[in-house]
């Protein structure tokens, strides 16, 4: 059986790794999952947030989504994003940090740089809250699939 990495802080997020030696190559991005639509946009446990998202608006809505995992933020691959919002026209950046300040502000404003002539709707982001909160609130305070579906439902009806 592969071995498996945990995080206690992410109960949700469990998946298998590679047999053996590998490596994450710094500021490659990877698409998990093509789309046309829209583009997601998002590091971490948010990744698998924005998978159940996507698939959920694919079946009810037929929304295309393209989702893409930076992997790493520093650096980020911009070009990888850039190449998926050229394509679908828009743009959903989510983190759990605070919206305020949160690296998703650094991708929105990449992206409007880069992409500006090809959006179809302003580029958004579904974030943490900007307020202290005790974990009794997490799921309150933290982007959730029923949030992202209304912000990729806006986007796209833009």
């Amino acid at each position: 059986m592969p071995p498996t990495v945990t995080d206690s802080r992410y109960r949700t997020a469990m998946e298998d790794v590679p047999v053996g030696e590998y490596y994450v190559p710094l500021g490659k991005a990877r698409t998990v999952l093509e789309g046309s639509d829209v583009t997601l946009v998002g590091w971490g446990q948010q990744v698998l947030v924005l998978e159940q998202a996507a698939q959920q608006v694919r079946e009810q809505d037929g929304i295309s989504c393209e989702v893409i995992d930076l992997r790493t933020l520093i650096p980020w691959d911009v070009s990888a994003v850039v190449d998926s919002v050229n394509k679908t026209g828009r743009l959903i950046v989510s983190h759990e940090a605070p919206v305020t300040s949160g690296f998703g502000a650094e991708v929105v404003a990449t992206i409007s740089r880069n992409c500006f002539l090809r959006l179809e709707a302003p580029p958004t982001r579904v974030c943490g809250l900007d307020t202290p909160f005790p974990l009794v609130f997490e799921p309150i305070y933290l982007p959730s699939v029923p949030k992202l579906i209304h912000a990729i439902r806006e986007v796209v009806n833009f």
